[in-house]
């Protein structure tokens, strides 16, 4: 039985001050598709028999599976100590962190993520992190909008397919506009961000450009020139946003080092398993300049009267705090806990750690490449790439469900990402990371020669 507080007489007393019959005139604006309904629940069961019903749902999940999925949720290896300093109650001082006081713990897990964060990006502000990477794009691309004055952005669409649908959706209904910079079909650069169809983009006067968002690595796997990618937006007035994945900065060169302005990615490949889509962790990183259009919390570390190191809230641009049309943002996460666990992973593996984790990644990558090339599934793209990258496989739908049944998951079916672009009709994006072993890779070889025969598309 649900609780609510109000009685009939008081929901009646308060829909007659505002002018309402009835709550369903209340909700009218919202479409009857979009509104609440029960749920279709089945009748209750005692709790023995939803034991073993639940146990049988579990029992069909595949744990045997030599996964070779990324696709913007990777598999790592999680030190014990991430999960275990998880749990310290050091780290549980009162939830809201407005009361240093009594807060000391929620602000110091707070500042070292940020301070780590920053330090990884090669940019001077991180905000206390954002529901998942998607959000964190989107709120990056609205920040370039408050700070130019511009009301147009364009996104590479080598930027993964849910981050931009997300941008959508936070673009919609208002005065902003959204472009989409092709990727190059063909050639050396086939896969990457279309620079030459970006300048003409951003050379149209009478829709300047606010901000241009590119990933590294993108979607596919591959390295985009973002120095090039960057100099074209700054050349046009517009501001650079680097979506980016935390791990490969170890190897790769930080959004600071090629002029980005923003940073923003997703944070779960930092400690946090993957696990049905979620709980993530959305990274928003930016230069000191713009640091009054970056939302969420900023913590700052002091010394209180008696000379001792302390932890305070130093900016918070959300509207519960200040007036509604000022606020950056009126999302109210941390994401605390997430953060926490990725403070905790990079400490703990260090700089050098890091660096091996990516590396080895790579490593396997390119002996996953050797094997599928064998294997008869040459590449689709030809350029550089870190640890992951599009095969291409003759049905790739059909044959990739065929290898679920060989124990293999072969990635991700691009037909089902991008099903209007014809040119990754046969693509499988496929990923490797330390945690992928050489019999796992073997495994993968044998089971798609058996199903394509021994042809070679490489």
């Amino acid at each position: 039985m649900p609780y609510g507080p109000h009685t009939a007489a008081d929901r009646s007393r308060m829909l007659a001050a505002i002018g309402a019959s009835s709550i369903d005139e209340l909700f009218d604006d919202i479409p009857a598709t979009l509104r609440a309904s029960r749920l279709d629940l089945p009748a209750g069961m005692p709790e023995l028999e939803l034991m073993a019903h639940l146990q049988g749902l579990a029992a069909r999940n595949r744990t045997d599976l030599a996964s070779f999925l990324g696709a913007g949720a990777y598999r790592h290896y999680q030190p014990p100590a991430v999960d275990q300093l998880l749990l310290r109650g050091e780290w549980y001082t009162a939830y809201t962190p407005y009361q240093p006081e009594v807060s000391q713990g929620t602000l110091q897990s707070i500042y070292e993520y940020q301070s780590l964060l920053a330090e990884l990006v090669g940019l001077d502000v991180v905000s206390a992190s954002h529901y998942d990477g998607a959000a964190a794009t989107a709120e990056a691309a609205l920040m370039t909008c408050r700070a130019t004055g511009r009301g147009r952005i364009l996104i590479s669409r080598a930027v993964h397919r849910h981050y931009r649908e997300t941008l959508s959706t936070y673009l919609s209904g208002g005065d902003l506009e959204l472009g989409e910079v092709p990727v190059v079909v063909s050639g050396p650069a086939a896969g990457t961000t279309d620079l030459a169809a970006l300048e003409a983009l951003l050379a149209d006067p009478d829709h300047p450009v606010a901000g241009v968002l590119a990933g590294q690595p993108n979607f596919y796997g591959l390295l985009e020139p973002m120095a090039e990618i960057g100099r074209l937006a700054h050349a046009a007035g517009a501001l650079f946003v680097a979506v980016i994945e935390p791990v490969s900065l170890s190897v790769l060169a930080p959004p600071g080092a090629y002029g980005a302005d923003i940073a923003a990615g997703e944070g779960q490949s930092l400690g946090i398993p993957a696990q049905y889509g979620g709980p993530y962790l959305g990274i928003l990183a930016c230069t000191d300049a713009l640091i009054r259009q970056i939302p969420g919390r900023l913590v700052g570390m002091t010394t209180d009267l008696d000379g001792q190191r302390a932890f305070v809230m130093t900016m918070r641009a959300r509207e519960q705090d200040i007036r509604r049309e000022r606020a950056a943002s009126n999302i109210c996460t941390n994401q605390a806990l997430l953060a926490l666990a990725a403070s905790i992973y990079l400490a703990t593996l260090g700089p050098h750690g890091l660096r091996d984790v990516a590396a080895l990644g790579a490593a396997r990558a390119a002996e996953l490449e050797a094997t599928l090339i064998d294997a008869g599934a040459g590449r689709l793209h030809p350029g550089p790439y870190l640890n992951e990258f599009v095969i291409r496989v003759p049905d790739a739908r059909a044959v990739h469900q065929r290898l679920l049944e060989r124990g293999v998951l072969a990635g991700l079916v691009l037909a089902d990402v991008e099903p209007d672009d014809p040119a990754l009709a046969d693509g499988l994006l496929v990923c490797a990371t330390e945690v992928t072993t050489s019999a796992e890779i073997a495994r993968f070889g044998a089971a798609l020669q058996a199903e394509l025969g021994g042809s070679r598309w490489a």
